[in-house]
């Protein structure tokens, strides 16, 4: 069926904000760059783009009867946050398995940011010792069945909402959304930037614009240093949705694009590029960026503007993803 008769629960303030970045633009001499930012989406413990995702599967959540939401991610997980917002919003319970993703060495890392907030929600927040990874996990599937031996009714969410049949609706309206701006702004984006880890929100986009009838570049700069595993997601979730909103054909390969190089070695690590990234946003735009997702992909448009492959006469959307509460444990990068 189409887009908008998948029911949907408005979590957000409305459509997110789009503006220009003109100091950033004009200081790498290249593409026009606007931002839409997701990081100012809701009322909801600071929204995010996973806020967008789950209010396709609060309708599902509800029907089911659920009284506990389930689910995973890093140590400093912006999803997990947003789904102990959304438990705390409709009166559940939130059980939050929280990985160690990134093996960092600030000793508040499972203490501040994204982990201090899930907390303050009153989510049951279980620490686990493993590493980093996109599929589905054994902890995850033991916090469900802890849940139900309690006399709970669980409803499990995957890791970035992603993995979930429905997880990339979210990003797919994402899409209808900035054709609205674009009209309303008397602009055209031919370029896309957005950071690509579990894959949905960049995979939505992809299913999304291609129902659009204006060509459109739709880059993902893979922050999961998993290239293969990520590009995979990707494009699975990609055809699952379009194949969801009934696009009418099969997506290409070369609608699917996530670009190495700015990952670093490891997932949640910040590299050069990545520091430069938020200084530069920082000081030019006050706009602020995160070392984990925000700080990757604003480091890949950056040398793609500069080095001409996003060319002097693009106009290019950057998608803010809202990171930026992560920030807090990473406080030793910045003391200068």
């Amino acid at each position: 069926m189409a887009l908008k008769d998948f029911p949907r629960h408005p979590l957000l303030f409305g459509p997110s904000p789009v503006h220009p970045l003109d100091r950033l633009s004009r200081h790498l001499g290249g593409a026009r760059i606007w931002a839409k930012r997701e990081d100012c989406n809701s009322g909801l413990a600071f929204g995010g783009n996973k806020t967008r995702k789950l209010e396709y599967l609060v309708p599902d959540i509800l029907a089911q009867g659920a009284d506990t939401l389930v689910s995973i991610g890093g140590y400093q997980s912006n999803h997990t946050r947003q789904v102990a917002a959304l438990a705390a919003h409709l009166g559940l319970k939130a059980v939050l398995v929280q990985e160690k993703w990134v093996d960092w060495p600030d000793v508040v890392n499972d203490r501040v940011g994204n982990i201090m907030l899930s907390r303050i929600m009153g989510a049951e927040v279980r620490l686990d010792p493993a590493g980093f990874g996109i599929g589905f996990k054994d902890s995850w599937n033991q916090a469900l069945d802890d849940v139900r031996e309690r006399g709970g009714k669980p409803y499990g969410i995957p890791a970035g909402a992603s993995d979930h049949p429905l997880g990339g609706l979210g990003f797919a309206n994402w899409a209808d959304e900035v054709q609205r701006q674009e009209a309303e702004l008397g602009v055209f984006f031919d370029t896309v930037v957005v950071c690509s880890v579990t894959g949905s929100t960049h995979a939505g986009m992809i299913a999304g614009f291609a129902g659009q009838d204006r060509p459109r570049r739709v880059i993902g700069i893979d922050a999961s240093a998993k290239l293969d595993e990520t590009r995979a997601q990707v494009a699975r979730i990609a055809r699952n949705t379009a194949e969801l909103i009934d696009l009418g054909r099969e997506l290409t390969d070369d609608e699917i694009t996530v670009l190495p190089g700015w990952a670093g070695d490891y997932y949640g690590i910040p590299v050069d590029s990545t520091l430069e990234a938020i200084r530069l946003t920082g000081s030019l735009e006050g706009m602020i960026i995160d070392p984990v997702y925000e700080g990757k992909s604003m480091a890949g448009l950056i040398d793609l503007v500069s080095g001409g492959q996003i060319g002097k006469d693009s106009t290019v959307l950057y998608a803010h993803l809202g990171g930026q509460p992560a920030l807090n444990a990473y406080g030793a990068l910045f003391t200068a």
